[in-house]
């Protein structure tokens, strides 16, 4: 598949997507000189964010609240006899380095900061963050800073998915390398209970055009009623004016240039934010296209130009599960598959929140009003569309189509992405006679996607006893407000009502009526499908994979 890369995300696009904007882009690349690799020497540091925000005056490293400023100049912690694990030659090429560079000694000390290049400047970003929706104040960067120091499992996982995004063309930062120590050693409580255990220091290279969140901006808020806490900036609008002019001169270059000569900056910022909304909601529409999860979406996690950011506890979806929650001590569900656009949306307000000493709160909440819904949905049912191959995908029965998919997917508890890939061997052989061949296909997709009644009771177990579980019940009772400091029982109990279903049909059974709903799916879809293709003869994704329906 041929990509773009598109410098104002730092993200490759693919050229099935591309706008007049994104191939400019291109062109703007090949102008610099995209192609002309670089020793590790060679690279230049300008280090803007430095020149252009407020830095820490403090010197010395220690905890603490960081006031009036959005930086604090620190150096890595050293680890011991640095080994590189992986590299990835896409993502180096982003920033111009020779891919021969990673077979040099040094490489490893490089890329976990032992050695800092010349011109570099190592600096921890203070920012804040609304965490599962309530306001924690100051947090900002800890174990990670322009070199992240954490452990080899969890830095794989981030090395492996970031990559793997880029090559679906989702926008994310991306992973240069990672390096690992066998001597220097870091407690970790894999579990969250107790048991800590050493894990071998690790440190992944993030890469970015920036890391700017939007907890970055929420430094300034004021006290927050709930939780009495508020950022170490609280109030100061000299910074986050001095935040947005960084910010949008340097990343939204467009907005910048339409405002740059007037004195009244509001409609800048107004402008500024509707793309950011823009970009979040087109983010997280591709997120829920390929049954991706973050896992944990709050402020301190969002880019603040539409990037991927910050892979934890991520997963993407294997049964098709609208409460699908890839991170464990999520009990509430509150980041699950389905609920991730609303959280976006959420994360979207606390944001207008932030900005609210220069931009009132009436404009900002109003645009977002006006086009969340709107451009998430465009989005999501255009990626969702192009997988199964429609042209028209925004069209009323292109959109039941791919809800009714959704559907019948969850209710036969068919593999996410299985389900896609064996639709693809559909479309293939769909001049074939659908009464004969929707049998034998789908005999296979029943063996290949659809999950047998043990695996669908595997995922199922409760997070509790059944013993606690019936207790807590009777006790709520008597008490409904009981449930709120137990959130996960509702769930348990959502899923004890699924086993008892399961258990009272017989498998084959179960099957047979599964078969049955993908049946009638399909011949909605090959109705779709042939009508689009006959409406508006189809060139564009993959023709030598897609016929044109007789």
């Amino acid at each position: 598949m041929s990509r773009i890369f598109e410098p104002e995300r730092g993200a490759w696009v693919p050229t099935s997507l591309a706008t007049p904007d994104i191939l400019a882009g291109k062109e703007r690349l090949e102008e610099a000189g995209m192609n002309s690799m670089k020793k590790l020497e060679e690279l230049k540091f300008d280090n803007l964010v430095l020149k252009e925000l407020p830095i820490d005056p403090e010197k010395r490293n220690f905890t603490r609240q960081v006031s009036g400023a959005c930086f604090s100049i620190v150096d890595p912690t050293p680890i011991e006899e640095p080994e590189l694990v992986a590299a990835s030659n896409d993502a180096l090429a982003i920033i111009h380095v020779d891919p021969k560079e990673i077979e040099r000694k040094d490489f490893p000390a490089i890329f976990c900061g032992n050695e800092i290049l010349k011109g570099a400047r190592p600096a921890a970003h203070c920012y804040c963050g609304h965490q599962f929706g309530y306001f924690s104040g100051q947090l900002g960067d800890g174990a990670t800073m322009f070199l992240g120091q954490i452990v080899l499992r969890s830095s794989i996982r981030e090395f492996l998915c970031s990559e793997a995004m880029a090559g679906l063309g989702i926008p994310t930062t991306r992973a240069p390398s990672i390096v690992t120590s066998r001597k220097s050693k870091v407690i970790r409580d894999i579990f969250y209970d107790g048991n800590t255990k050493d894990e071998q220091c690790t440190v992944i290279t993030r890469l970015a055009p920036t890391f700017l969140r939007f907890g970055s901006f929420e430094i300034v808020k004021p006290m927050d009623p709930i939780t009495n806490r508020e950022g170490p900036s609280a109030k100061r609008a000299d910074i986050l004016e001095a935040l947005l002019t960084h910010t949008i001169q340097r990343y939204f270059p467009k907005i910048w240039k339409k405002h740059e000569e007037s004195k009244e900056k509001e409609d800048m910022y107004l402008d500024f934010y509707i793309e950011v909304v823009t970009r979040t909601a087109s983010l997280v529409a591709l997120w829920q296209a390929v049954g991706w999860c973050h896992g944990v979406l709050n402020t301190d996690n969002m880019s603040i130009i539409g990037l991927t950011i910050d892979y934890g506890p991520y997963g993407f979806m294997e049964k098709t599960d609208p409460d699908y929650a890839c991170n464990d001590s999520d009990n509430e569900g509150r980041y699950s598959y389905k609920n991730q656009p609303a959280m976006c949306k959420f994360n979207c307000e606390k944001l207008a929140e932030a900005l609210q000493l220069l931009l009132p709160l009436s404009k900002s909440k109003k645009a977002l009003e006006d086009i969340w819904d709107k451009i998430y949905e465009e989005s999501y049912y255009e990626n969702m569309g192009r997988k199964l191959g429609l042209n028209q995908s925004n069209e009323k029965s292109a959109r039941d189509l791919i809800d009714s998919l959704l559907e019948t997917m969850s209710e036969t508890s068919a593999d996410f992405s299985l389900t896609f890939r064996t639709m693809s061997e559909y479309v293939r052989n769909i001049n074939k006679d659908p009464e004969i061949y929707h049998k034998t296909f789908l005999e296979g997709f029943s063996k290949k996607v659809l999950a047998t009644q043990d695996e669908i009771k595997e995922s199922l177990k409760i997070s509790m006893p059944i013993q606690q579980l019936q207790m807590i019940v009777m006790m709520a009772r008597q008490q409904p407000a009981l449930l709120n400091r137990f959130p996960q029982v509702l769930g348990d109990l959502k899923k004890l009502q699924k086993i008892k279903s399961f258990q009272e049909t017989p498998e084959e059974k179960r099957l047979e009526a599964a078969i049955e709903s993908w049946k009638e799916w399909l011949v909605r879809y090959r109705t779709l499908l042939t009508k689009q293709f006959k409406a508006t003869p189809y060139p564009i994704y993959n023709p030598k994979s897609i016929p044109n329906p007789t």
